[in-house]
Order: C-alpha cells, then structure tokens, then sequence
C-alpha cells in the first residue's frame, strides 16, 4: 500500500512529516497510515501542475497522444484489478463484487476518454458562417489549464477517473485530493500512471485533511478549474471562494431522490429496483432513491415484500462470499445515520425493518438495512440525505400527487419511475425536476450518458461529452480577410 505524496512524479512524505490513520470499516483497526499534505505541499503539486501545463507542452499533445496515457492507465488498472478492489474494500467497506465492478468502471472511464480525447484532433476547430463576409471566424475548444479535483469517499477510484480521465483527455493538468478516509486507491492510480509514462507534473495527488490539504487546493490562486463531488454545505463553501478569482467550478452534490412506483408495476421487480436504489454501497450514494412512494392499490403488499427481502440481506466483511451489505465507511458516519434514524422515529416515523447494529457484530461499523414508514414530510428523514441503507416508504393516490410530492425537494440529482404504461412513465419522467432519471429501473450508471443534477444538488454535468466540455474553454477566432482597408479612422 502506497503512504506518500505523488508530486511531479516523485513520491514524497508531507512536508511536516505528518500522517494520518488508515482504518478497516469492517474491523475498525488501524491498517496503514498515509501521509497528510500541508499547504506547502498543495502549493508544489501546483506549481508542477502549473509549470507542466504551461512550460513542458502537456496541452499541445495531440489527443491521440494524450489518448495513448489514458488507455495505458485503463490497462493498468486492469492487470491489478482485483487487488485494487481488495483495496477499495478494506479503506471503505463495500463488497467485494461492488469494489471490483467500480475498478472495472474506473478502466473504461478512461478508455472512454482516449476515444473522446482522438475526437479532438478530428475537430479541432468549428466554422462560423458571418453576415459579414470580409471576415471569417472560427470557434476552438482549449483546455483549461490547472484542475484541482476533490473526491468524495463512497467510490474513491471510481469518482477519481469521472475527474482525471476527462481533465487530461482535454489537456488539462490536475492536483487531486481523494477523501481523507479512502484514498488508498487513488494512490495506486497515481503509481499505474507514473508506469504508463505519464509526464511528471501532468497528475499530482496529494491526501490529507479536507480542511488543510483540500482548503489549499480551493484558495490557490494558480488553480484554473474546481471539481468538487460531495456535501452541499461544502460545494458552497467551493463555490463562494471560488468566485473570488472566478475559477470554473463544476459540482456534484447531494440528493434526496424520489422513486415513484405506480400500482400497475410488478411488485417483485419493484422490490428488487428499491432494494438496489438504496442499500447497494450501504446507502452511501448520492443518487439513492432514498424517498420511495408507492401507489396505494399495492403499498401494503409491497411494504411487506420489502420488509420480507430487506431482512435477508446478508450482513458482514466485504471480503466475504455472499455479503451484499458491508459496513458503513467510518466511525463518523455511522454515529450520524443512527442519529438520523433516532431522530426521524422522534419525529414520528415508524422502523418497519432493521435501525439498529445486527446481532453477532461487535466490530466495525454494521448497521442492519432500515425501512421507515409513517415518516412526516417535514421531517429531516424525509427532507435530508442520510447517506447510509435507510429508505423512506410512502403510499400516494394519484400521479399529480407523486410528482408533487416528487419534486418538493431542495435536491434535484436524480429520480426512477415504475409502471407499465410506457406513456405514464415518460410523463412523469419528463415531469422530473432532476438530472438523472430512471423508467423501470434505479441507479445504473453509464459513462457515455451525463450525470449531474438540478437545484442543490450541484452545476454542471460529468460524464459523456458533457463531462470533457468540464474541462474546455471555448475561443474565438476572428480573422479579416477582405485585401480592402477598413478605413473607419484612415480614408
């Protein structure tokens, strides 16, 4: 397991000699330490990033070149595969079949991007037709320059691509800061791109504490672009310091998401698409459909299904055969969402399933997968991600009723519809105020299709095309052509 700092493609310890603990979810003991960065540290991965984009030629590369990096990273991460995913299940907790299905995602995100980055070179400018034909002009995309990339803790690898892939497919350079809790994969990113030859400067990643090591990264100066996935509190906090040198930003925040099943849907499907929506990851998913109302001709038997395949859910290490429900990824974490289920019963809500730590685990941080029913609308339970394998169940009457009670969110990152009247389902989807929606389906993800959300839940898109688009600014190039003087000032 790496530990240091990758700066200009050198590992190097923090500049204080600083570290901080690496802990098992599923143990809760300490397994490796990793170095914290300090704003001097921040500030040479900068420097580095700067000097490569503007002094070492990193944005006049060809895309083909670029896309040649990028496919040696995707085959690299798929020589270890396995043995990042192991990784990825001792630092966050998920399930093995989990972790290794995001580290595959991870190598064709960035297969994606060396095709996308080739497409460059084939467009490389876009014609303007001009009422004026003395002039012609033409539109270039550019890349940004330095991007400074915070990642969020639930798919640590997984979100470090979504940002890296297109950031250096555009021609970017980029600092990266993993979460502080999850940032073993990100470094062994860092080492499988050093071994494809990518030049130094060009990916810098340094771990530490968000409040120090991510702090420098938002208030430097020499940083073009933000990425930023995570909390909403925090995606203001990027926004406002942002604006103060008018950097780029794009954000992906939480959600709260609805799931609308209607009583024509087959209630076995239903079960399956809610159970997927909201315990997969333990929970932790900013797009979970953590909100599900049910139309009242089914809610009863469908409540009880659920209840029935929710308490099968088998519980334990990631590491172990069959477990579909791995710890929640901290100590922090999981004192929060027993707080959230305390409070939404307080508040009247009713645990029809699970609430509490399953029996037989006295270690790591398990919580059983949990259903609340009855719960008020104004309630934090149903009006606030809890960020863990809690979902909300409430029956509705008619269409109008679900998309209002749909839509009566501050979020807006994603949204699934059930029925089997393809019409209705078009309707309410269209009728979504969210980015991301699903018909007969929740939470599958594909790297050609955009991902961001409306209202809090953030700016901008990642992913497909519209995740490249993050990283380019686009020029206009204007040119006289007519062999006539101007002759405004000279006649």
């Amino acid at each position: 397991m790496r530990s240091e700092l990758y700066i200009d493609g050198t590992w190097k310890p923090s500049s204080d000699g600083k570290t901080l603990e690496v802990i098992n979810p599923a143990t809760e003991e300490v397994i490796h330490h990793i170095a914290a960065a300090t704003a001097e540290d921040v500030d040479a991965a900068v420097k580095a990033a700067r000097r490569s984009f503007d002094k070492d030629g990193w944005p006049q590369t060809s895309g083909a070149e670029r896309a040649k990096y990028l496919r040696a990273i995707a085959a690299g991460i798929r020589a270890r595969q396995a043995e990042i995913a192991r990784l990825e299940v001792i630092d966050n907790g998920k399930p093995f079949p989990e972790a290794d299905w995001d580290i595959a995602d991870a190598a064709g995100c960035f297969d994606f991007y060396a095709g996308l980055a080739e497409q460059l070179d084939t467009n490389p400018e876009e014609p303007i037709a001009l009422a004026d034909n003395r002039f012609t002009s033409k539109a270039v995309r550019e890349p940004i320059g330095v991007a400074g990339a915070i990642i969020p803790w639930n798919y640590p690898l997984l979100m470090a691509s979504w940002k890296v892939a297109p950031a250096l497919a555009a021609g970017c350079t980029v600092v990266l800061k993993p979460a502080e809790i999850t940032s073993l994969t990100a470094l062994e990113l860092a080492a499988i791109a050093d071994e494809a030859g990518l030049p130094p400067g060009v990916l810098n990643i340094v771990t530490g504490a968000g409040s120090v090591t991510g702090q420098a990264i938002i208030d430097h100066s020499q940083v073009d672009k933000l990425a930023f996935t995570g909390s909403g509190p925090v995606g203001s906090k990027i926004m406002a310091a942002a604006a103060r040198d008018i950097k780029r930003i794009s954000l992906e925040l939480g959600g709260k998401s609805p799931f609308v099943v209607f009583d024509d849907s087959d209630i076995e499907k239903a079960v399956e698409w809610i159970l997927f929506g909201i315990f997969w990851n333990q929970g932790q998913v900013c797009s979970a459909t953590s909100r599900v109302l049910v139309q009242e001709g089914i809610y009863d038997r469908l409540l009880a299904r659920l209840i029935e395949e929710t308490s099968r859910i088998r519980i334990g290490s990631g590491l172990e055969d069959g477990v579909l429900l791995g710890p929640l990824v901290s100590k922090k974490q999981y004192e929060q969402v027993l707080a959230a289920i305390a409070a939404a019963k307080s508040a009247g809500a009713t645990i029809a399933c699970g609430g509490t730590r399953p029996e037989g685990f006295d270690k790591g941080y398990y919580l059983r997968p949990t259903i609340l029913t009855d719960v008020p609308l104004d309630s934090a339970a149903w009006r606030e991600e809890i960020f863990g394998p809690v979902v909300c169940l409430r029956p509705f009457t008619s269409e109008e009723e679900a998309i209002a009670l749909a839509n009566d969110s501050r979020f807006g990152l994603a949204a699934a519809v059930m029925s089997a009247d393809d019409a209705r389902a078009e309707r309410v989807a269209k009728a979504f105020r969210a980015g991301i929606v699903w018909i007969n389906c929740s939470q599958p993800t594909f790297t050609e299709a955009p991902w961001g959300g409306y209202k809090e839940s953030g700016i901008g898109r990642e992913l497909g095309r519209w995740g490249l688009d993050n990283y380019l600014e686009t020029k206009q190039i204007t040119k006289y052509v007519s062999e006539d003087p101007w002759g405004w000032y000279i006649k």
